[in-house]
């Protein structure tokens, strides 16, 4: 899409690339908040995860794996966190899909887990809802 910053970054090869293969790219996230946060994108432009087909998320996870792996390998790191936001109201900023990863070590001070107000309903109601019918 030719008004997509990500897929802006993968035509003009502008960004702070750690990897490229034929379907994904992972770049340096210039945000500033974190040290070492990287972006995995694919290459084909789907909005989330939700409009993602099998064959490209795939893709994206080999990725995120072999980054995650080098970080931890070669790279004095010992964890990693990975956030994605799918949809406007779970905070996803730039509509296409991307994985972010977050190089971790032992008190490092990073909070990358979020704080949740607590449930509102039972969880067999929940439950009841959300199960899918065919398991």
């Amino acid at each position: 899409m030719d008004d997509c910053v990500f897929c802006k970054i993968i035509r003009e090869a502008s960004a702070m690339e750690l990897y490229r293969d034929a379907w994904t790219v992972a770049f340096m996230d210039v945000a500033g908040d974190v040290d070492g946060h990287i972006l995995v994108i694919p290459k084909k432009h789907v909005t989330g995860i939700l409009d993602c087909d099998a064959f490209t998320l795939n893709r994206i996870m080999d990725t995120v794996q072999k980054i995650s792996r080098h970080l931890v390998a070669h790279c004095g790191y010992e964890g990693v966190n990975l956030l994605n936001a799918s949809g406007e109201c779970a905070g996803q900023s730039v509509p296409h899909f991307h994985i972010h990863l977050i190089p971790r070590k032992k008190q490092d001070g990073i909070d990358a887990w979020p704080t949740f107000p607590g449930k509102t309903q039972e969880i067999e109601t929940v439950y009841q809802r959300l199960r899918l019918s065919d398991l």
